[in-house]
C-alpha cells in the first residue's frame, strides 16, 4: 500500500503497475470492497457508523448541463427540518469512508447530502488505477462542479425535510478545495469547512495546470460568503506550509476575520482518512470537533 502524500493522490512515478484484489475480504464486520482500494491501507480500522435512527438513500436530480446526478443522503429519522451539510468527496468519490460521514454527521442532527461529482465520466470509487482516476478527476471541471452544487442546493429547496437557509458544506483533499470555492460562489451557504484542499498551485505547476485549478483558493479571500475554517497537515507533502501562512494572510487582509485554517503540525495529508495509512486519529477527532462546533454555531441557531 502507497502513502498517497498530495491532494491529488500519486504522482506518476509513485502510481503501481496493479494492485491486490480486495475481494470481499472484511475486517470488523466492514465490507472492505466499499471502500476506495487505491488508498484503502490493509491494516487500517475505519470508524463505522451504523443506520440506525436514521434515514439514508441514493438519490438523484438533474444538474444544470441535464445530467442526472447521484448523491447520498442521511439524515435524522423524522420530518424535520434539518439543517444541511453538503458533503465533497475526495478524488475517489462517493464509497463508504464518505456515505460513513454523512451518517456522522446525520447522528449529530444533519441531513448530509454527498454528490457523485465525477460519474459522467466513470465511478472511481471502486477503482485501483490511479492514473485512470486521475484522468476522471481532471474532467470535472470548475463550473460542471459548481453547476452540481447549485442544483443540489435547488434540490434541497424542495425538500420538506431540509431547512434549505440553514445550509453548510465541507471537502476533503480535492473537495476540500471546492469548499472554498463553493463558499466564494454562493450566498446560500453558511460555513464551510476545508479539509487539506489544495490552496494554490504547486511551485513546479505548467501554465496549463495552474489555468485547468482556477480559480485558486488564495484568489477567493476577498470573495468569501459565509466564514471557511481550513484543516490542513503540516507534513503535507503537497500543500506547503507556506502556502497555508499565505492563505491565512490573505484571509486577514480581506477582513475575514471567521475564517482561517488550523495547522495540525505533525499530521500528512489526508490524516482524517481513518481508511489509510495517513489517518492520525489525535488530530482527526480534533478536527471533527471543530466542524461540529462551528455547524452548531452557523446552522442550528
Amino acid at each position: 500500500m502507497t502513502l498517497i502524500t498530495r491532494p491529488e493522490g500519486l504522482s506518476p512515478d509513485q502510481i503501481a503497475p496493479s494492485r491486490r484484489s480486495l475481494g470481499v475480504a472484511a475486517m470488523g464486520g466492514v465490507a472492505f470492497a466499499a471502500y476506495a482500494p487505491a488508498a484503502l491501507s490493509q491494516s487500517a480500522s475505519p470508524v463505522t457508523t451504523d443506520s440506525a435512527g436514521l434515514t439514508t438513500a441514493t438519490v438523484s436530480y438533474r444538474s444544470a448541463d441535464g445530467f442526472d446526478l447521484p448523491a447520498y443522503v442521511a439524515r435524522p429519522e423524522g420530518d424535520g427540518p434539518f439543517p444541511v451539510v453538503i458533503v465533497v468527496s475526495e478524488i475517489f468519490g462517493v464509497h463508504e469512508y464518505i456515505r460513513d460521514l454523512c451518517r456522522r454527521l446525520a447522528k449529530a442532527g444533519y441531513a448530509a447530502v454527498a454528490p457523485a461529482f465525477f460519474v459522467r465520466e466513470e465511478d472511481p470509487a471502486p477503482l485501483s488505477d490511479m492514473a485512470r482516476i486521475q484522468q476522471i478527476v481532471a474532467k470535472a471541471g470548475y463550473e460542471q462542479v459548481m453547476g452540481d452544487i447549485e442544483a443540489t442546493l435547488t434540490w434541497l429547496g424542495q425538500q420538506a425535510w431540509a431547512r434549505a437557509d440553514k445550509v453548510g458544506i465541507t471537502g476533503f483533499c480535492w473537495g476540500g478545495k471546492v469548499v472554498w470555492q463553493a463558499c466564494a460562489r454562493f450566498d446560500a451557504l453558511d460555513a464551510g469547512v476545508a479539509w487539506y484542499g489544495r490552496l494554490a498551485p504547486a511551485a513546479t505547476a505548467t501554465e496549463e495546470q495552474k489555468a485547468a485549478g482556477r480559480p485558486w483558493p488564495i484568489d477567493l479571500a476577498a470573495d468569501l460568503k459565509s466564514p471557511v475554517l481550513g484543516l490542513y497537515g503540516g507534513q503535507d507533502g503537497g500543500i506547503p506550509n507556506d502556502t497555508v501562512k499565505a492563505m491565512n494572510d490573505a484571509l486577514a487582509a480581506a477582513g475575514k476575520a471567521d475564517s482561517q485554517i488550523i495547522l495540525y503540525d505533525d499530521a500528512p495529508h489526508g490524516f482524517h482518512a481513518d481508511y489509510r495509512a495517513s489517518y492520525r486519529e489525535a488530530d482527526a477527532k480534533d478536527g471533527w470537533r471543530r466542524l461540529l462546533a462551528l455547524f452548531e454555531a452557523r446552522l442550528k441557531h
